[in-house]
């Protein structure tokens, strides 16, 4: 017995260092010191051993047993220790390499005018407001006094869902809720996306962005909206900018009027540009509408207001001098580069 001890012993030690994972570990604590292993199968056998012999094999069987436990936990060491070598080696990194470069993306032209048009009315004392996008007929025409049977409601024009609901075909809606929940002053703008199923070419495309701006108080006059807008643009495309009103006709207000800058490529005098009118119209505008002042439960005896309303578009590519607007949507890369 004391020789299959001494076997055991170095078969042990021998199948030990040439396990290579923790699970052949794992197997061969059990095969020598399991329930059924062979040194405990040793230890069963001692009742048949004379007093004499007993404790000397039961010696020797401890201190097999305590020589597998150390191999055992030394060679889990080693492998553990030399997995993390492993995997060190694999994860290296040569810190006198050049980094890979990340591209620093910028504003798109769209977004960048319009948070300084934001800003631009925030400084007048405007607050930014938004609305749904999917709108009801109620608020995208007839509360803007647009009746079922005018022009603007022809389904070649508008998105429709239902009889009742439309794609917004402009943010004014967004003034008609304001004036709904809020009692007057009122000074706000609303920006955002506006849909109409136009045909996509360089001038036209079925989504786009509109910013309509809306104030009411008492005494608002035509004059606020001049002051306000000729602030606006002077703002934003310079001081030596010149502006021009021109009447016009909008359902939702009266009196109204379209918008022209002087052409800031050939001063007045007429260029690819502006066409040769020397003029550029970026927006419209006018008097609230008595009518639509009434319908949002605003007196329009004691209140009075004025709207605007603009393609963000159009300022953009009047901006930059960008005659597709179809460049805005199609992400191409060396494009936006040059903003």
């Amino acid at each position: 017995m004391k020789q299959e001890l001494e076997a055991i012993r170095l078969k042990a030690e021998q199948d030990l260092n040439a396990a290579e994972s923790q699970q052949a570990l794992e197997a061969l604590r059990v095969q020598y010191l399991g329930k059924k292993g062979e040194v405990t199968a040793i230890l069963k056998k001692m009742g048949g051993l004379s007093p004499e012999e007993r404790p000397v094999i039961g010696q020797l069987a401890n201190e097999v047993r305590a020589f597998i436990e150390g191999e055992l936990v030394k060679r889990a060491s080693e492998l553990k220790q030399a997995e993390l070598e492993k995997r060190l080696q694999a994860e290296k990194i040569d810190v006198t390499m050049p980094g890979k470069r990340h591209e620093l993306g910028t504003q798109h032209p769209l977004s960048a005018v319009l948070e300084e048009i934001k800003e631009i009315f925030i400084g007048m004392g405007f607050d930014i407001v938004e609305g749904p996008e999917v709108e009801y007929d109620y608020y995208n025409f007839e509360a803007l006094n647009i009746p079922k049977d005018h022009p603007a409601r022809d389904t070649q024009d508008t998105f429709y869902i239902n009889d009742n609901i439309v794609l917004r075909t402009q943010t004014s809606p967004v003034q008609v809720r304001v004036m709904e929940k809020q009692k007057p002053p009122i000074r706000v703008i609303s920006p955002g996306r506006v849909y109409r199923s136009d045909a996509l070419d360089a001038t036209h495309s079925p989504l786009f962005h509109q910013i309509e701006g809306l104030v009411v108080d008492k005494g608002i006059s035509f004059a606020d909206l001049k002051g306000t807008l000729e602030t606006f643009i002077k703002r934003l495309y310079g001081e030596d900018s010149v502006v021009r009103f021109r009447p016009h006709h909008f359902p939702f207000t009266e009196p109204s009027a379209e918008v022209d800058v002087q052409c800031f490529n050939c001063h007045g005098e007429g260029c690819r540009l502006c066409k040769g009118e020397g003029w550029i119209e970026i927006l419209g505008c006018g008097m609230v509408h008595p009518k639509v002042l009434s319908n949002c439960g605003i007196d329009p005896e004691v209140y009075s207001g004025f709207a605007l309303g603009m393609g963000l578009e159009r300022v953009v590519m009047r901006r930059y001098a960008i005659d597709d607007i179809r460049m805005f949507y199609e992400n191409d890369v060396r494009f936006l580069k040059q903003f």
